[in-house]
């Protein structure tokens, strides 16, 4: 091949290299990696841009995830990529779900989720140093079961009506930075837990997963060390606990939803523990 023939056959490979990596962010199709797939939504400037990897709910997908203005918009103008993963079909062929009891089988979400962090860096420019795990409902499980058993694996953690099944873990891994969203009349995750498969299941209660992550975050009282109110939202901290860790809880007069104003709420608690 001549010089300017190899030229010509570099340029061609680069422009392809970058349709291919824009299309997954720009169109329907999600970016596929090993294990699975996720769809992405980037801010003006991706280079180096925090992320928050958002999980569906059971039976959700990611497809409608990334397509939620009402959430995704707000963190896209504060200069957040936003990810939202496919969750795998439970049995082959039923609703999407999280491998978030693992007992030894199906995906390692861990590495899964790793891996999608990772891809965008290399596609994308963003920051995988700062990423910020949230999800809803079994979404949230799934935050809390990673953050608990491997809270290094992102910058911070920030569930949505999604904690822990029981029966509950002894103790978590820490410290973590996390931030517990809830509705006072959620009855799908109600905050004591409920019974699920005529008692074969039950989750858990949540105020007894904030114990455990206090415990995780070495906190030296149980009682909060500080109460704010946001718009619609009732919030208290425990600060009082290990560098390096943060714990909120905020509660809403809401059902089983992402809220309004929940995206700006959580992006103001990060920047802030985070720094």
């Amino acid at each position: 091949m001549k010089p300017g023939q190899f030229l010509a056959a570099w340029a061609v490979g680069l422009l392809l290299a970058a349709t291919a990596q824009a299309g997954c962010a720009e169109d329907d199709a999600p970016c596929g990696i090993d294990g699975g797939a996720y769809h992405i939504r980037l801010p003006d400037d991706p280079a180096g841009a925090p992320v928050v990897i958002f999980l569906h709910g059971y039976g959700g997908r990611g497809a409608a995830t990334i397509g939620n203005a009402q959430m995704v918009e707000p963190l896209l103008s504060r200069g957040y990529a936003v990810m939202a993963p496919e969750g795998l079909r439970r049995g082959g062929d039923g609703p999407q779900s999280w491998n978030f009891l693992q007992n030894g089988s199906g995906r390692d979400e861990t590495a899964f989720l790793s891996g999608v962090a990772a891809d965008a860096a290399r596609r994308f420019g963003v920051d995988d140093s700062r990423v910020i795990l949230s999800g809803f409902s079994a979404g949230g499980f799934m935050v809390n079961y990673l953050a608990c058993a491997a809270p290094e694996t992102f910058a911070a953690y920030a569930p949505v009506s999604g904690g822990f099944w029981r029966p509950h873990p002894a103790n978590c891994a820490g410290p973590v930075r996390l931030f517990h969203t809830h509705g006072w009349t959620d009855t799908t995750v109600p905050l004591e837990g409920r019974m699920l498969g005529e008692g074969a299941w039950q989750q858990g209660d949540i105020f007894a997963g904030l114990e455990i992550w206090r415990q995780a975050n070495g906190c030296i009282d149980e009682k909060p060390t500080g109460f704010a109110t946001t718009g619609q939202f009732m919030r208290r901290r425990w600060s009082d606990c290990a560098p390096q860790s943060a714990l909120e809880f905020a509660l809403f007069p809401g059902g089983h939803v992402v809220p309004e104003g929940w995206a700006d709420m959580m992006l103001d608690w990060f920047e802030e523990v985070a720094g």
